[in-house]
């Protein structure tokens, strides 16, 4: 091993979306021009011999810098994770080609146009005949700079089980006879279908979603920055055509903040004239691609506004009314009348307080109030600004806390 591979830097960071699988992070691609996936040890790759050769390495994937490593069930992370980045260590240390000679490589194909006629053809004879068995399709609809987008139709279109459809079959397919695919992107739109399973509907999880690279996507004074050179070709577009239509507001791009268990997720949508894109980032500026959602109606546009709404008005009451306005009031004050409106209402109010955490503001969510003598916020307004880390003091009681986000309000007396 040479020196450079003793100190070679590696940052191990755990899947939250799977805990049998890890991430190595180095600090340059592994192997620039290449990325593959193995779920047995290839003798002509040294990286995959040397992982697994340790017990336990069930699956690996490289891409860019970044070493996906899956162990099998009944594995510990704890004692796995020392031996694989050692391992890591040896063979970027000692082998020129740690994926494979590039000389052992296939001629890629001369042009995006080529390379889409041969996905096509790949996937009408090896992967649509299986597929068409369940009513659907699989299409390989464009490619650009080595980029091929794939729409799936038919009894795909919406399906459940689409997304493993994609990662565990078609993808692994094309890969396989194209391994100069840079990467395979669903622009499947999944709400839509006969049985679709991404709603949009508030803390729910995407269920297909592919990690983003790192440095692609960061935080900066508080809000989400994407590398245009990576956003551009996602949205069919190149990166001075991404710039001029973000000036014109040909391209928009907007952002969500999920609740409940996936509170610290930020979805960012990103919409196009063509296309459109969509991932979650967490706060460590790690993210995830994601279905994006289907363009709300005109009604789910007023409901999405729904915030706001509640901001103003409960900035708008006037002292003496406070705090003796209630969920079901405020509801009715904003012409909500249907079954549901309350909990509609309960859930804007918790998007105002993850605003007014993040700005460090009082808690505009304070001026309503549950039914009842106490003229205090439900348990939930509690229970939240405690996940939000601006829960009451040691000495303070739930009352008291209410009682000084209330008056700490401007306009309160």
């Amino acid at each position: 091993m040479s020196d450079a591979s003793a100190v070679r830097r590696i940052r191990a960071q755990a899947s939250l979306r799977d805990p049998q699988t890890m991430r190595f992070i180095l600090e340059a691609p592994i192997q620039p021009g290449r990325a593959m996936s193995f779920e047995s040890v290839q003798q002509t790759t040294p990286l995959a011999v040397a992982l697994f050769a340790i017990n336990g390495v069930r699956k690996l994937t490289v891409s860019g810098e970044t070493i996906l490593v899956t162990c099998a069930p009944g594995h510990d992370w704890q004692a796995l994770k020392a031996p694989v980045a050692e391992a890591i260590r040896q063979v970027l240390g000692s082998a020129e080609w740690p994926l494979g000679d590039p000389a052992d490589e296939p001629r890629p194909l001369a042009n995006d146009a080529s390379l889409l006629a041969a996905a096509n053809e790949i996937l009408d004879r090896q992967a649509n005949p299986s597929i068409a068995k369940h009513g659907g399709r699989v299409s390989a609809e464009s490619v650009e700079d080595g980029v091929v987008y794939l729409r799936m139709s038919g009894g795909c279109h919406g399906c459940a089980s689409s997304s493993l459809t994609l990662r565990n079959g078609v993808e692994r397919i094309l890969r396989d006879a194209l391994p100069w695919i840079r990467e395979i992107v669903d622009v499947t739109d999944h709400a839509t279908g006969q049985n679709p399973f991404y709603q949009g509907e508030p803390g729910q999880g995407p269920t297909f979603a592919r990690r983003v690279p790192a440095g692609c996507i960061g935080w900066e004074g508080g809000q989400v920055t994407i590398d245009p050179d990576y956003l551009a070709p996602r949205l069919g577009l190149t990166p001075v055509q991404l710039q001029a239509g973000l000036a014109r507001g040909d391209v928009t791009i907007t952002t969500q903040t999920a609740s409940g268990a996936q509170a610290d997720h930020t979805r960012v949508i990103v919409r196009g004239a063509r296309r459109a894109w969509a991932a979650d980032v967490l706060p460590d500026g790690t993210a995830s691609e994601v279905p994006p959602p289907r363009q709300p109606s005109t009604a789910e546009q007023a409901t999405s506004d729904l915030p706001h709404r509640v901001r103003a008005y409960l900035e708008g009451l006037p002292p003496a009314m406070l705090p003796m306005i209630t969920y079901g009031q405020l509801a009715r004050a904003l012409g909500m009348y249907a079954p549901g409106s309350v909990r509609k209402v309960t859930a804007a109010l918790e998007a105002t307080m993850r605003e007014d955490a993040a700005a460090d503001r009082p808690f505009i969510a304070a001026r309503a109030v549950s039914r009842g003598p106490a003229h205090s916020p439900g348990q939930g307004f509690f229970d939240l600004a405690r996940a939000l880390g601006r829960g009451p003091q040691p000495d303070e009681s739930d009352l008291d806390f209410h009682r000084r986000h209330l008056m700490a309000n401007p306009g309160t007396d």
